[in-house]
């Protein structure tokens, strides 16, 4: 079982920037794509970002396209999150989580409801 830690989530003013992390550990031989989820008070979880095993494709949802910047360093079994350019609309508290497999179509990647594996998640807020 793989276990999944966040880090570097806290407060920051718009327009201000944030580097997430996440921990891999446990059975973390299995190559699979990495995303990040966020949910924001009384509102449903959602999407924002895919990587795949390789790091070589990525998929944004639109609302943080061009700011947020997903990447992965598998020696380190770590995969990053850079906001910049954030939002107050961005806060929320912000979910890593492992796929079934290497890569999936869109429409796998966007349903939160496919993870079996998430971490605790960190909070983000940004203040306007």
């Amino acid at each position: 079982q793989v276990q999944l830690v966040e880090s570097g989530g806290g407060l920051v003013r718009a327009g201000g920037s944030l580097r997430l992390s996440c921990a891999a550990s446990g059975r973390t031989s299995s190559n699979v794509a990495m995303g990040w989820f966020r949910q924001a008070p009384g509102k449903e979880r959602e999407f924002v970002v895919a990587i795949s095993w390789t790091g070589g494709s990525t998929y944004y949802t639109d609302s943080v396209k061009g700011r947020f910047t997903i990447s992965r360093d598998n020696a380190k079994n770590t995969v990053y999150l850079q906001m910049n350019s954030l939002k107050p609309e961005d806060t929320a508290v912000y979910y890593c989580a492992a796929y079934g497999n290497s890569w999936h179509p869109a429409t796998i990647l966007r349903d939160y409801r496919k993870l079996k594996v998430w971490g605790q998640g960190t909070l983000v807020t940004v203040s306007s």
